[in-house]
């Protein structure tokens, strides 16, 4: 019933969510389900109306919440709960807000998984091995996925949005849509550039022509899959490349590299990491990365100082 009694606000708060700071579908459909979980916990304990909401009331849905949700899961949720108690009493729809002083449960303070420099060389360079030896569009395309992750840092869904226009190849960057659709161009390498320039000049026609001729690359017949329009990447069948696949991408790479088994979002990391500890400027790198909260990448610093401890004890027995 709470999801019928207060769906007006909530549907309410979405929209200025939308109009007013530009999130993305996905980060909107969360917003929607945390709130959502907390209205129809406080329908449960008897509370009809938002002005019956109490601080004490709050505390008891984070005490619920907490019995099956992580911190960082809870932390999430606390902060969907209070924007929508902000936005209620500054809109003129609660006389008070009760989460004005709701505090955000802390996340653990875990390090992101990193390669090391020498790690890192070595995917790349067994992926750029494997794509001059096999030369087939799959294997041009993965080398060009790990370059471009690894020298940019961006995340695998501003990968797989790509297309063909956003890369400047001259200039050695690539325009790059982020999180509410926000633009930033990130430059690349050299690397990066000729095993894109490879892709795209050898394999992605292979591709586009196997889904012109309607099969894969195995010659089997296939549904005719959604067109492609300008992706930079594609999938075996011509069509824009899906997400999962890109992580699959890292995950097969690595392990056939020998380095440790990480993710897209873990070479962003070893990205950031690796800028850091070459010298690069914290400021350049939050513009890098698209973070909109320094204190974001400075989790960064702290990598490159647990890298720096370990190295310094392997080099000095006595340290």
């Amino acid at each position: 019933m709470a999801d019928i009694a207060f769906a007006a606000q909530l549907d309410a708060f979405l929209d200025y969510l939308k109009a007013n700071r530009g999130l993305s579908e996905h980060t909107l459909k969360a917003y929607r389900s945390d709130v959502s979980a907390c209205l129809e916990c406080l329908w449960e304990q008897g509370i009809r109306s938002l002005d019956e909401v109490t601080l004490d009331d709050l505390r008891g849905w984070m005490g619920i919440e907490s019995r099956t949700h992580a911190r960082s899961s809870m932390a999430r949720k606390t902060v969907a709960v209070r924007g929508f108690f902000a936005w209620a009493h500054e809109h003129g729809v609660m006389g008070a807000n009760p989460a004005a002083t709701l505090m955000t449960p802390k996340s653990p303070n875990t390090l992101p998984a990193v390669l090391t420099e020498a790690q890192a060389s070595q995917l790349m360079n067994a992926e750029g091995e494997a794509a001059a030896a096999q030369s087939d569009p799959v294997h041009l395309r993965d080398a060009a996925i790990l370059e471009l992750l690894y020298a940019t840092g961006i995340r695998v869904a501003e990968l797989v949005g790509l297309d063909v226009g956003d890369v400047d190849f001259a200039g050695r960057t690539v325009k790059v849509t982020g999180k509410g659709d926000k633009q930033r161009v990130v430059p690349f390498g050299v690397p990066a550039m000729h095993a894109l320039e490879v892709w795209v000049e050898r394999g992605r026609p292979q591709l586009l022509a196997a889904r012109s001729q309607g099969s894969s690359l195995a010659n089997h017949p296939q549904p005719r899959p959604a067109p492609a329009g300008a992706a930079l990447f594609l999938g075996v069948h011509g069509s824009r490349l899906d997400q999962r696949v890109a992580r699959e991408v890292v995950h097969r790479a690595a392990r056939e590299a020998g380095v440790p088994d990480i993710s897209p979002h873990a070479l962003r990391h070893s990205a950031a990491t690796h800028l850091l500890d070459g010298g690069a400027d914290l400021r350049e790198v939050q513009e890098m990365l698209g973070h909109s909260s320094l204190k974001t990448t400075q989790r960064y610093t702290h990598v490159s100082i647990e890298q720096l401890k370990s190295r310094y004890g392997q080099a000095f027995p006595r340290a």
